[in-house]
Protein backbone atom coordinates (compact mmCIF):
# COMPACT_ATOMS: atom_id res chain seq x y z
CA UNK A 1 0.00 0.00 0.00
CA UNK A 2 1.36 3.42 -0.89
CA UNK A 3 1.73 6.14 1.73
CA UNK A 4 -1.02 8.15 0.04
CA UNK A 5 -3.40 5.18 0.03
CA UNK A 6 -2.62 4.48 3.67
CA UNK A 7 -3.25 8.08 4.64
CA UNK A 8 -6.46 8.07 2.62
CA UNK A 9 -7.79 4.95 4.36
CA UNK A 10 -6.81 6.35 7.75
CA UNK A 11 -8.57 9.68 7.17
CA UNK A 12 -11.69 8.37 5.48
CA UNK A 13 -13.46 7.51 8.76
CA UNK A 14 -12.39 10.86 10.21
CA UNK A 15 -13.97 12.71 7.30
CA UNK A 16 -17.37 11.32 8.31
CA UNK A 17 -17.14 13.62 11.35
CA UNK A 18 -17.30 16.74 9.15
CA UNK A 19 -20.52 18.69 9.12
CA UNK A 20 -21.16 20.91 6.11
CA UNK A 21 -19.73 24.04 7.75
CA UNK A 22 -16.50 22.42 8.93
CA UNK A 23 -16.03 20.75 5.54
CA UNK A 24 -16.51 24.09 3.75
CA UNK A 25 -14.06 25.83 6.07
CA UNK A 26 -11.47 23.13 5.51
CA UNK A 27 -11.88 23.33 1.73
CA UNK A 28 -11.35 27.11 1.95
CA UNK A 29 -8.28 26.80 4.19
CA UNK A 30 -5.12 28.39 2.79
CA UNK A 31 -1.63 28.43 4.25
CA UNK A 32 -0.55 31.97 5.09
CA UNK A 33 2.08 33.85 3.11
CA UNK A 34 4.95 33.70 5.62
CA UNK A 35 4.67 29.91 5.84
CA UNK A 36 4.48 29.58 2.06
CA UNK A 37 7.55 31.80 1.77
CA UNK A 38 9.47 29.62 4.19
CA UNK A 39 8.41 26.48 2.33
CA UNK A 40 9.53 28.00 -0.97
CA UNK A 41 12.89 29.01 0.49
CA UNK A 42 13.44 25.51 1.87
CA UNK A 43 12.36 23.94 -1.43
CA UNK A 44 14.89 26.07 -3.31
CA UNK A 45 17.67 25.11 -0.90
CA UNK A 46 16.63 21.46 -1.15
CA UNK A 47 16.88 21.63 -4.94
CA UNK A 48 20.34 23.14 -4.58
CA UNK A 49 21.34 20.48 -2.06
CA UNK A 50 22.23 23.04 0.59
CA UNK A 51 19.77 22.23 3.41
CA UNK A 52 21.13 21.75 6.89
CA UNK A 53 19.95 18.73 8.89
CA UNK A 54 17.51 20.92 10.81
CA UNK A 55 16.22 22.55 7.62
CA UNK A 56 15.70 19.15 6.01
CA UNK A 57 13.64 18.04 9.02
CA UNK A 58 11.61 21.25 8.84
CA UNK A 59 11.08 20.86 5.08
CA UNK A 60 9.99 17.23 5.46
CA UNK A 61 7.56 18.27 8.20
CA UNK A 62 6.07 20.89 5.86
CA UNK A 63 5.73 18.32 3.08
CA UNK A 64 4.07 15.80 5.40
CA UNK A 65 1.69 18.43 6.75
CA UNK A 66 0.83 19.60 3.22
CA UNK A 67 0.07 16.01 2.19
CA UNK A 68 -2.11 15.55 5.26
CA UNK A 69 -4.00 18.79 4.59
CA UNK A 70 -4.46 17.91 0.91
CA UNK A 71 -6.02 14.55 1.74
CA UNK A 72 -8.25 16.13 4.40
CA UNK A 73 -9.38 18.77 1.91
CA UNK A 74 -10.19 16.09 -0.66
CA UNK A 75 -12.21 14.21 1.95
CA UNK A 76 -14.03 17.42 2.88
CA UNK A 77 -14.88 18.09 -0.78
CA UNK A 78 -16.17 14.55 -1.18
CA UNK A 79 -18.25 14.95 1.98
CA UNK A 80 -19.79 18.16 0.63
CA UNK A 81 -20.64 16.44 -2.66
CA UNK A 82 -22.42 13.57 -0.95
CA UNK A 83 -24.13 15.46 1.89
CA UNK A 84 -27.45 17.10 1.15
CA UNK A 85 -27.58 20.85 1.92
Amino acid sequence: MSAAAGLDSLLDPLSRCFDAESARRLVEFRVDSPVLGRMDALAERANEGTLTVDERAEYEAFINAADFIAVLKLKARQRLETTPN
